[in-house]
């Protein structure tokens, strides 16, 4: 009998324990399904500021006179980066024909540079495509780099996770595709500005530094740990990016009331293997206009890059 009682507590115990590990398996399932929740897109308000000038056909072309770092040397060319409101396909994540039910509506910045390295051009142009209507992750980016040796083009997908694809004709970049976990982008950021500065990240961050950078140092393509600064002046607000383990400063200056322009920014990076120099990047507003780009593609219109400094 008492064989039979010890083997009775055994069982009654083993039997408790193991309703206790389902518990606690339950309990740590919930805790990962609130995580998922606190990420969830939030929705914007947009004011009828933010309309009247976003949604007044217009796109907002800002030149720049712009001082590259390449090759340990400082280059002189022009930036434009050209901000529009324009109507998109969520689900194959490319500008609609037609505004419908299927469509929203993004912000899109393409940022192109043009600069020579001696003999040689280069042509960077970056596209982001960001949501207006919520505050998730920016849906599409890509990046391209056009130059004598070759050229490079860089993807990004928001889908359940980040989808990339990466094209190079550097040895050990060839065809690359990879899945990544959402967290913030760089290359986001900018758009970020103009939609609304408060919701920028601030403090300690998990961030994928901009695709021109990856390509342009050849770094691998993941997240870094970042730190991340807004300090607002009365006329000028400065957004500091500061990537310890990569040795990357970006500083955004934009004006500290709406609509936002970006009027100057600022990258230094880690000094080249052979370079005890870290140069610095610069581009300075030249020219602001807000016009419909897009229906200017005659030659009668040519004199319109006199008037951007281009």
């Amino acid at each position: 009998m008492n064989n039979f009682k010890i083997l009775s507590i055994f069982f009654l115990f083993v039997v408790f324990a193991g309703c206790n590990s389902s518990v606690e398996k339950s309990n740590s399932e919930t805790v990962s399904d609130k995580k998922k929740e606190t990420k969830t897109a939030v929705p914007r308000t947009v004011s009828k500021e933010f309309k009247d000038y976003w949604y007044a056909g217009n796109a907002e072309l800002t030149s720049y006179q712009l001082m590259q770092e390449r090759y340990g040397e400082i280059r002189q060319g022009t930036a434009v980066n050209i901000f529009v409101t324009e109507d998109f396909l969520p689900n194959e994540q490319v500008k609609a024909n037609n505004t419908s039910d299927e469509t929203i509506s993004v912000l899109k910045l393409n940022q192109m540079k043009n600069f020579n390295t001696g003999i040689y051009p280069y042509s960077i142009m970056s596209s982001t495509f960001s949501p207006i209507s919520n505050t998730t992750h920016a849906i599409k980016v890509s990046n391209s780099v056009q130059e004598w040796c070759g050229q490079v083009y860089m993807q990004l997908n928001n889908r359940d996770k980040f989808e990339i694809e990466s094209h190079s004709y550097f040895e050990g970049e060839a065809d690359q595709t990879l899945s990544l976990p959402k967290t913030w982008l760089e290359n986001e950021l900018w758009n970020l500005v103009r939609i609304n500065p408060d919701e920028l990240p601030t403090g300690d961050v998990m961030i994928i530094p901009s695709f021109e950078y990856l390509r342009l140092r050849h770094k691998e393509i993941k997240e870094h740990n970042a730190f991340a600064s807004l300090k607002q002046g009365d006329s000028i607000t400065i957004y500091t990016l500061n990537y310890p383990d990569l040795q990357r400063q970006l500083m955004l200056f934009f004006n500290s009331t709406f609509p936002y322009e970006i009027e100057k920014w600022e990258e230094v990076n880690a000094a080249d293997q052979n370079d005890t120099l870290r140069l610095k990047t610069t581009a300075t507003k030249m020219k602001r206009m807000r016009i419909p780009y897009w229906n200017k593609n005659g030659n009668e219109f040519a004199h319109l890059r006199d008037s951007l400094g281009l």
